[in-house]
């Protein structure tokens, strides 16, 4: 196991990316800050800069505004970086798929290492996803 992926295990920090929603996934990450879940027990931090991240959290479906946005701060996330797709409209569009300025799913525009599906995902099925991206590194 090399020194990066011995640190990753340890503390991933986390960009979170919010393109075109609702806001109920933000609601929910913030959920998993809280005391009750308290995800930063296991090293996890949301952080400021892309460019201190490890992995990429992307909720809302991405529109024509948001595509080049989303592809400067991948450019500027240090590589390795980990991208997560939350939520059905970070996974597939959501009910926003079917709209005109769409830019299209997320795996078409990123390359996504990580699911976490769900409207919004409750933080028991964020915990799961984060250990799964976790095992995998």
């Amino acid at each position: 196991m090399g020194i990066k992926s011995f640190c990753l295990k340890k503390s991933l920090w986390v960009f979170h990316f919010a393109g075109a929603s609702c806001n109920n996934c933000d609601i929910e990450i913030l959920d998993v800050l809280t005391p009750r879940y308290d995800v930063e027990r296991f090293g996890i931090q949301l952080i400021g800069s892309p460019r201190h991240a490890d992995v990429l959290l992307v909720s809302g479906s991405i529109n024509q505004r948001d595509k080049p946005r989303l592809l400067e701060v991948y450019n500027q996330a240090s590589k390795p970086v980990f991208v997560v797709a939350f939520g059905a409209c970070g996974c597939t569009g959501g009910i926003f798929a079917e709209g005109n300025t769409f830019a299209g799913p997320l795996d078409q525009i990123v390359p996504v290492d990580a699911y976490i599906p769900g409207c919004p995902p409750k933080p028991e099925a964020i915990l799961a996803g984060i250990t799964k991206l976790v095992k995998t590194i």
